[in-house]
Formats: structure tokens, sequence, C-alpha cells
């Protein structure tokens, strides 16, 4: 006797809202309405006769018969993505999918891709800059890769670099911020803030001890400045572009701002700069040493990120725990 099995595009809808607890961010995932989301799964629930949401005004969260139906359905999804995956002179296999935040993607990996290209020229790359959760296999992604202080349970965590923070502006800009004794005063710089980053302003001068005017003797200063003024944008990369343009210091991200520095569009303001207590991790699906063009995407991203790690030893930590 033949399985009996709900609708699949119904389960479909259910798995991306579960993942997201969102109708909207499951409707733009799947190139669908919301309302198609919502009555898809109204009518999934109606079959099962069971509830899978609680919906409120402030917004949508999973029944506890919902959350232990989505680990399945999730599963079962994973299941038939990899089988697919695996399928001999399966075109998927010459495509390499990965999600990347936008400014890394555009000042860090872009740039070297052609490099891999060259060495793989059969190999198609897909690289996504939306800001959205990545669930391996299930969203067609191979690798993603990630900020964090630390791996994250549940997938292959392989650690690439971290970033060093320095204060960066333009080099007309920063002519403006020398005292009469050509010392560089903060307190006279507008401040550019990215809302979204994790470390910012706080972090540096917590970590230099800078509180206003400075030399580069000294990291000590006088008068505070304070933090909750200047000019506050939402990324990085509109950061930087503040920064050349004359509107203040930005708190520069290398490698990141690496380009930026070679050319002369921006300037360290200060020589004071500090690691990151964060780092780019490469996230991996489980396939990915099943797949030999995955394999060599993969160790060619973690030869081009050993050039900008300063921290060895950190590194080969996170690689053996990725990997055990």
């Amino acid at each position: 006797m033949p399985l009996r099995l709900p609708p699949l595009p119904a389960l479909r809808f259910f798995e991306a809202a579960g993942r997201h607890q969102s109708f909207k961010l499951a409707a733009a995932e799947l190139n669908v309405t919301p309302s198609a989301i919502s009555h898809g799964i109204v009518g999934l629930e109606q079959a099962l006769g069971v509830e899978l949401f609680v919906r409120e005004p402030r917004g949508l969260s999973l029944t506890p018969a919902g959350g232990d139906y989505l680990s399945y359905v999730s599963e079962a999804f994973s299941l038939i993505a990899i089988g697919t995956q695996r399928l001999p002179n399966n075109r998927a296999n010459r495509t390499i999918a990965l999600s990347c935040a936008p400014t890394l993607a555009s000042r860090w990996l872009l740039p070297r891709l052609q490099s891999f290209r060259a060495r793989w020229p059969n190999a198609n790359v897909t690289v996504d800059t939306s800001h959205r959760q990545v669930g391996f296999p299930v969203d067609g992604f191979d690798f993603a890769i990630r900020m964090s202080r630390a791996p994250v349970a549940g997938t292959a965590w392989t650690r690439l670099f971290g970033e060093r923070l320095v204060p960066v502006c333009s080099p007309a800009y920063r002519e403006s911020l020398l005292d009469e004794q050509g010392n560089l005063d903060l307190r006279r710089a507008t401040l550019i803030h990215v809302n979204a980053a994790s470390e910012d302003w706080q972090a540096w001068f917590d970590a230099t001890g800078t509180t206003g005017a400075t030399d580069t003797t000294s990291s000590a200063g006088t008068n505070g400045i304070d933090l909750s003024d200047g000019l506050r944008v939402d990324t990085i990369q509109l950061a930087f572009e503040a920064a050349a343009m004359g509107l203040g210091v930005a708190l520069g991200r290398r490698p990141l701002v690496d380009r930026d520095l070679a050319n002369h569009a921006l300037v360290e303001a200060s020589p004071q700069t500090i690691p990151s207590t964060t780092a780019y991790w490469l996230v991996s699906s489980e396939s990915v040493d099943r797949r030999p063009e995955l394999f060599d995407f993969k160790r060619w991203l973690l030869t081009e990120a050993e050039h900008f790690d300063d921290s060895p030893a950190v590194a080969a930590a996170g690689l053996d725990s990725a990997n055990s």
C-alpha cells in the first residue's frame, strides 16, 4: 500500500515558513505571495488535522506539534536534495552556490574568483548576498560565509580569518583633524557608525583607551567623545564610501578596507589597530567532500584566506573543531 503524503507544495511552504518564522520571508524565498503561503499552510493544517503555527499580532511561531513536524520535513527535503546532488551526470554538480555578506563578497571574494575560474573553468559559481538564513542543503547552497565568535553546532565550520579594526578617513579629512602640534584630535571628527556591526567605535575606544586628542606615541587621551553623535549608516560598504567622501571617520575593517588604503582613497586616521573578537567562518554542507568541485573550491578558499589571518593557532583550532 503506497504511503499517504500531504501535498508536497504545501510541505515546501511549511518548511520555509517554519525555518524563517515568517510567511513573508518564506514567500520571498519561494517567489510566491504571502497569501499563497498562508493558504497553503491552512490547507496543510486541515489535511493533517493539527495546528502547526501560532498566529499572533506580534509574529508567527511554531506550535509544539509544528516544531516536531518541521524537523521531519526538513530532514526529508535534505535527503531529497542530497540524493539529487549524487545523481550521475547531474548538471547541478557543476554549480557551486555560496551565501555571503555583500561587502565581503564585493571587496574580498569577487576580486579573487578569477584565479579559481582560471584553474577550474568548468565550475560555475553562484554568489547570493541576501540577508537570510541558509538551510543546508534544502536551500540549494553548498557554502555560506558567516561572521561569528565561534563555530555553531550542527554544521561544518572552518575559520577563514579575523578582521583588524582601524579608523580610516579621506586624506584631506585627516589633515583637518590635526591640531597645531600635528597630533590627531578625534574630538574634531564626525564618527561614522555602522548600525548592524557587532563591533564598532565603542570596541575600538575601549581597547585602545583613546578618549580624545591622541598622538602616535600614546593611546591615552583627554576629554571624552560622545559616541551617540555622528553619522549612522546600515552597511560597512556605505561607511567606507562616506569616509572617502570626507563625511567623517569610519572604523575600517581589514582586509575589507585594504583596497581603499592601497589606492589612497582612504588613509589610517590613527595607527592604533585592534583585532576583532569575531571572525569569518566557512560553513559547509555535508556533501562537500563527496563532490570534487566543492572540495576544490573549499581548499582554494582556505588557501586564499591564509594570507589574511594573523592568528594561525586559532585558525588551526577552528579547522580541527570544524572537521571533528
